[in-house]
């Protein structure tokens, strides 16, 4: 993988993360666990490139992203779906992920997880994080449509920083 500066980026992330989606990764070398994600952004905001991603409290993946202040967005492209089917549907509480999926992860200077099959990973630091609340919704529609029943909880949104950028 080589590294990227921002101002190389030529991505359409409104393609990469909603209709090929990403995998959200937080941990450590000796414990971590990635899932597929399909809702987020990227831009830029007080003065520094950020990623944002929304992330249930019911999800495996949100005790390691409250743990921990890094996280990574992988890209793997149309041909890793049925990756992104597991890691969107199975926790990693009941399954190895990697043994799975067939995953490789590989580790930055920093100790955060990466993978192999990634087209494009973004490293990343948490800036801030606050809770989806049903009260602040002022499209009502949206509310019913995305939370309640068998959805699940109100996301928590992570605002992070892009500190990195791995590309194949």
């Amino acid at each position: 993988m080589k590294k990227l500066e921002v101002k190389d980026l030529k991505e359409n992330f409104f393609e990469a993360i909603g209709k090929e989606w990403m995998l959200v990764t937080a941990g450590t070398k000796e414990k971590f666990n990635t899932m597929t994600a399909s809702w987020g952004g990227i831009g830029w905001l007080w003065n520094k490139p950020v990623a944002f991603v929304f992330i249930r409290p019911e999800r495996y993946t949100y005790e390691f992203l409250e743990e921990n202040d890094h996280l990574t967005l992988s890209f793997l492209g149309e041909e890793n779906k049925k990756i992104h089917a597991v890691c969107g549907s199975k926790s990693g509480r009941n399954i190895d992920k990697v043994k799975e999926t067939g995953l490789k992860p590989v580790f930055t200077e920093k100790g955060n997880v990466l993978f192999e099959q990634a087209r494009l990973s973004l490293e990343c630091k948490k800036l801030y994080a606050d809770a989806i609340k049903p009260e602040c919704f002022l499209d009502k529609e949206s509310l019913e449509k995305w939370y309640g029943g068998a959805h699940g909880g109100f996301h928590k949104m992570y605002i992070v920083e892009i500190e990195n950028i791995y590309s194949e």
